[in-house]
């Protein structure tokens, strides 16, 4: 929404940081899920996909790139959100502060 992920998560964080507070969950691994998906999200950015073409002179192949990057994306996605769950249990909970 923001174009930066820094952004996002001056914007959000202090949202996520709340909701967590109130269902029960860890602050700190919401707060730092927030910024994984906010960095995961940046792979598949309108902006940067542009950016990335343009670059090596690929303008107007976005949509090929797109196509070439989801799935990468995805995939990693599926791990982050193995990894966020593992953290919410002892299995790897011992990776919070």
């Amino acid at each position: 929404m923001t174009g930066s992920d820094t952004s996002a998560n001056a914007l959000f964080g202090a949202l996520q940081v709340t909701a967590a507070r109130e269902s029960g969950l860890s602050p700190e691994l919401l707060a730092a899920a927030n910024s994984s998906g906010g960095v995961l999200g940046k792979m598949i950015s309108p902006q940067n996909l542009t950016i990335a073409c343009a670059a090596v002179g690929l303008a107007g192949r976005e949509g090929d790139l797109l196509r070439k990057v989801l799935p990468w994306s995805l995939g990693l996605l599926l791990v982050m959100c193995l990894i966020v769950v593992g953290q919410s249990t002892p299995v790897l909970g011992w990776m919070l502060p």
